[in-house]
C-alpha cells in the first residue's frame, strides 16, 4: 500500500470515528415478517404480507427507506406451527440480525415467540394473531400488537346481540384463538345482561359438527327470549353450513358471527346468512379516510380486487413500524419502546393508539348486518354502528 493510500485510509477511519452515525445511517433497516404462509390460514398470511408491503410503500412515499436507511424485509413461513415459529423467530433475530419482527398468523404460534423477543431484547409487533393472552398473561415489554384482540372482537360482537333476556351458545375451535375468544365474548355479553348457556369446542380442522350442534340445540331448547349461536372461527370451513341445515330458525335460534375475509363472505352468501349481525374489524367500503382510499384504489388497480380483512392489518403494522422508527430516530430497541408507548398512528381504519400499559393498539371496530346485492358475489357487512377506540378498549390483563 502506498503512503498516499495509507493516509487516505486513515482519514476515512478518522471520519468514521468522528461521525459513527454516518456509517450506520447507510445500514439497512431489517424487518422480519413472520407469517403462516403455507398453513391452513395461508389466505390470512398472504394478505398480511401484501398489506405490509403496501403499507411500507405508502408510509415511505414510495422510497422504501426511513431516516435515509433502506428497508429490507425478510419473510419467513412458520407453517402455523409453534415450534417452527420459534425456530424462525430465533433465526431472524440471531442470524439475520433484524431490528424487529412483525408476525404471526396463528395465536398459538405467536404465543410461542413472545419469549424469543424477550430473550433477544427486540421488539415483536404481533399481527394478526388475536388471543387475549398475547397482551395478557403471556405478555412482556417487547411485545406490541396492531391486530385486534379477542376482547376487542368480543366487545363488537357482544354489542351486536347482547341485552337482558338473550341466551347464547358458542361454538369455537379448541386452541388459543377459540378459547380466549369465547372467554372474552362471555365476559362482554354478560356485561350487557345476556347469558352464555353453553360452550362447544371442536378441533381446529373439524368438518363434522353434528354432535356439537345437537348439544347446542338441547342447551337452547327451553331458553326464553332471543336465542343465538355465536360462531368464533378462524380459517375456511366451520360449522355454518351444518348450522343452517339443522334449521335453527324453526327453534327460534339465529346465528351471529364476526366479519371475515371475502372468500368466507362468499360462503356466507351461499348459506343464506343475509341478515346476520355481528362485529367487524375491517371491510374495505366502511372506513372513510385518505389512507384507506389509497389502499383500496391501489389494490384494485394492481390486483383487480379490493383489499381484504388481513390486508388492512398488514398495512397497519407497516404504518406503525415506520412511525415508530421515525419517532425513535432509529432502531434502538429501548428508544423504539419509548416511542411506541402511547404512540398514535394512522391506518386504513383511521387512528390507532398503542396503550402504554400492555402495548395493545386501541382501534375502531364496527357492528354490521349482512346484506346482499345481486352483482356482488359475497354478503356485504353493512355498517350499523362504528365503535371508537375508547369504546372497544379491552381490559388490561397483563398484570404488569
Amino acid at each position: 500500500m502506498t503512503k498516499r493510500a495509507v493516509v487516505a485510509a486513515m482519514v476515512v477511519l478518522a471520519l468514521a470515528a468522528a461521525w459513527p452515525g454516518a456509517a450506520q445511517a447507510q445500514a439497512p433497516i431489517k424487518i422480519g415478517l413472520l407469517q403462516g404462509i403455507s398453513g391452513p390460514f395461508e389466505v390470512y398470511a398472504k394478505q398480511a404480507v401484501t398489506g405490509f408491503k403496501l403499507g411500507l410503500e405508502y408510509a415511505t412515499g414510495g422510497k422504501m427507506e426511513v431516516l435515509g436507511r433502506k428497508i429490507e424485509v425478510i419473510i419467513e413461513d412458520d407453517q402455523l406451527k409453534p415450534d417452527v415459529s420459534k425456530q424462525k423467530a430465533t433465526k431472524l433475530y440471531a442470524d439475520d440480525k433484524v431490528d424487529l419482527i412483525v408476525g404471526t398468523t396463528s395465536s398459538a404460534a405467536a404465543l410461542a415467540i413472545l419469549p424469543v423477543a424477550a430473550e433477544f431484547k427486540k421488539v415483536l409487533l404481533v399481527e394478526p394473531a388475536v388471543a387475549d393472552s398475547i397482551t395478557g398473561e403471556a405478555w412482556n415489554r417487547y411485545i406490541f400488537r396492531t391486530g385486534r384482540s379477542s376482547s376487542q372482537d368480543a366487545i363488537a360482537n357482544a354489542l351486536a346481540v347482547a341485552k337482558p333476556g338473550v341466551s347464547i351458545a358458542t361454538i369455537a375451535q379448541d386452541y388459543a384463538f377459540g378459547k380466549d375468544g369465547v372467554a372474552a365474548y362471555k365476559a362482554q355479553v354478560e356485561k350487557f345482561g345476556a347469558h352464555v348457556v353453553h360452550e362447544e369446542y371442536t378441533p381446529r380442522d373439524a368438518t363434522d359438527f353434528t354432535a356439537p350442534i345437537q348439544k347446542i340445540l338441547g342447551a337452547l331448547k327451553d331458553a326464553k327470549g332471543p336465542k343465538y349461536v355465536a360462531v368464533i372461527w378462524a380459517g375456511k370451513g366451520g360449522p355454518y353450513a351444518q348450522l343452517v341445515a339443522s334449521k335453527l330458525d324453526k327453534s327460534g335460534i339465529a346465528i351471529t358471527s364476526g366479519g371475515n375475509v371475502l372468500d368466507v363472505l362468499k360462503a356466507f352468501k351461499s348459506y343464506n346468512l343475509e341478515g346476520m349481525v355481528g362485529g367487524l374489524y375491517y371491510y374495505y367500503e366502511i372506513p372513510k379516510n385518505p389512507v384507506n382510499t389509497w389502499l383500496v384504489t391501489e389494490h384494485l388497480k394492481r390486483f383487480k380486487e379490493p383489499p381484504d380483512f388481513f390486508t388492512c392489518g398488514g398495512f397497519a403494522a407497516a404504518m406503525a413500524v415506520v412511525a415508530a422508527i421515525q419517532k425513535a430516530g432509529g432502531t434502538d430497541t429501548e428508544k423504539l419502546i419509548a416511542a411506541m408507548e402511547g404512540m398514535e398512528f394512522q391506518t386504513p381504519k383511521g387512528k390507532m393508539i398503542f396503550r402504554k400499559e400492555d402495548h395493545q393498539a386501541l382501534q375502531s371496530m364496527y357492528v354490521f348486518k349482512m346484506t346482499s346485492k345481486p352483482d356482488v358475489p359475497w354478503l356485504i357487512p353493512t355498517l350499523l354502528r362504528e365503535l371508537s377506540p375508547q369504546e372497544t378498549a379491552p381490559p388490561i390483563q397483563n398484570k404488569k
